[in-house]
């Protein structure tokens, strides 16, 4: 794979990322996409991935914490969001292929290996990662993205289709890009509904300029189509990385016993963080602990 990456100081700003964090903005070729992100810091890496319907940005309180803990943080757009490529076919969107895109981006960045961090797609991004390049992933974190075993076991329940009324949903052609770009994208909007504090709207216009790039809403949604027809044929494989999963209990889409893996899918296992007055958007509800815990479970790569 042919991976480059050209980074630039960036005027790119946010409230809550943190003063003295400056963010430098880069673009990473990576096979036949070019993944856009934001770094800061420096150190050991940590790669921080992000789920439906968010960007980069979903992750503004982590970065700072995680810059003063002394590591180098980079988060991408995946492919078919925000700023990076998008390509056309729901096939594109298996979720081995944005994982070898993470692949290649940590080469393009000059390192052998990171810490990879994922909350949902970013999480099934990270575990697929894992999976099938242990070589690149020293530790692994995953917030509220049940590993692909448990999710298709959950799947087979009626409660738990129920609350993933959307993956079927957004099996019809068009018409889900169609609804999701009206009224000022409130049917995105509505997916963070559950978020509490709530998002401000200051938050929200970053999350809807991100929906708006050329093709990003059927790129959001071919992740579903791909899953749908194609996740079966997805080879589920030992994880050797140390594991932490940080769950938000109160998950409208997920249920909480989807959060803990198979032991021999994942025996390196550290543990389940369960935090009962989070929801989905754990990362944002308790930022101050998922800081904490992101940090503690970090300290060995840091040799502290």
């Amino acid at each position: 794979m042919n991976t480059t990456a050209t980074t630039a100081t960036t005027a790119l700003t946010s409230p809550t990322v943190g003063v003295g964090t400056a963010l430098r903005e880069g673009f990473a070729d990576v096979g036949d996409v070019t993944l856009h992100y934001v770094e800061a810091g420096e150190g050991p890496l940590v790669v921080l991935l992000h789920g439906f319907p968010a960007f980069w940005y979903s992750w503004n309180e982590q970065i700072a914490p995680l810059v003063r803990a002394g590591f180098r943080v980079v988060a991408p757009d995946l492919r078919g969001y925000n700023l990076s490529s998008k390509p056309g076919e729901f096939t594109d969107y298996t979720a081995d292929k944005p994982a070898a895109d993470i692949r290649g981006l940590i080469t393009a960045l000059g390192s052998e290996s990171a810490t990879v961090v994922g909350h949902d797609w970013g999480g099934s991004v990270a575990w697929t990662l894992a999976m099938n390049s242990p070589e690149v992933v020293d530790r692994l974190v995953i917030l509220n993205a049940a590993h692909p075993r448990k999710l298709n076991e959950g799947l087979k329940s009626p409660r738990q289709l129920l609350r993933s009324w959307y993956f079927f949903y957004f099996q019809l052609k068009g018409s889900p890009e169609r609804r999701a770009a009206r009224d000022n994208w409130k049917f995105f909007t509505g997916f963070l509904r559950d978020a509490h504090p709530a998002y401000t709207q200051q938050e929200l216009d970053q999350y809807t300029q991100a929906w708006s790039q050329p093709g990003a809403a059927k790129g959001m949604i071919d992740y579903y189509r791909a899953a749908v027809r194609l996740g079966s044929k997805q080879k589920v494989l030992p994880i050797t990385a140390p594991t932490l999963v940080i769950w938000g209990q109160d998950d409208r889409y997920l249920g909480a016993n989807l959060a803990e893996p198979h032991t021999e899918d994942v025996p390196n296992l550290v543990s389940v963080e369960r935090l009962e007055n989070a929801s989905h958007w754990v990362h944002h509800d308790e930022a101050e602990r998922v800081n904490e815990l992101l940090v503690d479970f970090l300290a060995p790569v840091r040799g502290n």
